[in-house]
């Protein structure tokens, strides 16, 4: 019989961190952000607590993870340490040990509770170049007065169709501004989106635009995730899924 693999003790201190996907580093992969953070939980020498069974892994939650390609000031993940250690402290090697551009932006003490549960909604800016402000305010206009637009994208699963309209929360125009991958003019749309399954991108909104309004394809537009946490069905905003785990360390 195979001889039973030693059982890892449990976490004695659990700690949630944000992160910001900045410049190049956007263009980085889930699976290669993880493999990136986990040789810096190394080279910051992190006492990490692992998982039992035949090939410990280090605990590491990830949730709600940008698509590739987009920018992020709002990405977050938790771990689980076997000694305990000051979040500052943590923050401060992890990011050391970091590339430039997966940056560490804070690190709390988690009160408990699901993480993801936390991450219902994500506010992007999106930059559209090639596009003028009032013909993209038409647009966003047209897609709010509808219930619904199917949109396709290509999954590993090929090619799907789904709803992109029913996960918006809240879309607005901010105004004209300058890209910065064209260097012309651009309009900046502000799209708050509700999680889900399939989840619904920040491509898939432009494409429900150009779908029921007819704006360019040729369009080059550039995303960033503003902020991701609990949705206010209300107001259409997003809160700050680290706000509990502060107030109760404070």
């Amino acid at each position: 019989m195979r001889e039973q693999p030693e059982q890892q003790a449990p976490p004695v201190q659990r700690l949630r961190v944000r992160y910001a996907k900045r410049g190049r580093l956007r263009f980085t992969s889930h699976r290669d952000f993880s493999r990136a953070f986990e040789r810096a939980i190394s080279r910051a020498r992190v006492p990490m607590a692992y998982s039992s069974g035949f090939n410990p892994h280090p605990r590491i939650s990830y949730a709600g993870a940008s698509p590739t390609g987009a920018a992020s000031e709002a990405e977050y993940l938790e771990i689980g340490l076997a000694q305990v250690r000051e979040p500052a402290e943590v923050a401060r090697a992890l990011d050391e040990s970091l590339p430039t551009g997966l940056d560490i932006l804070e690190v709390v003490v988690s009160a408990g509770g699901s993480l993801a549960d936390q991450l219902e909604a994500s506010l992007w800016e999106i930059t559209v170049a090639g596009v003028d402000e009032d013909t993209l305010r038409d647009g966003v206009g047209q897609l709010l007065a509808v219930p619904e637009v199917m949109v396709e994208r290509m999954t590993k699963k090929g090619l799907r169709t789904f709803d992109a309209r029913a996960s918006i929360a809240h879309l607005e125009v901010r105004g004209p501004g300058e890209s910065t991958a064209t260097g012309g003019s651009c309009a900046i749309l502000q799209v708050v989106l509700r999680h889900g399954t399939p989840s619904v991108r920040p491509d898939d909104v432009l494409a429900a635009l150009r779908e029921i309004s007819g704006i360019s394809s040729s369009s080059v537009a550039l995303a960033q995730r503003l902020a991701q946490g609990p949705l206010d069905e209300r107001t259409g905003t997003v809160g700050d899924p680290l706000a509990l785990d502060r107030d109760a360390a404070g």
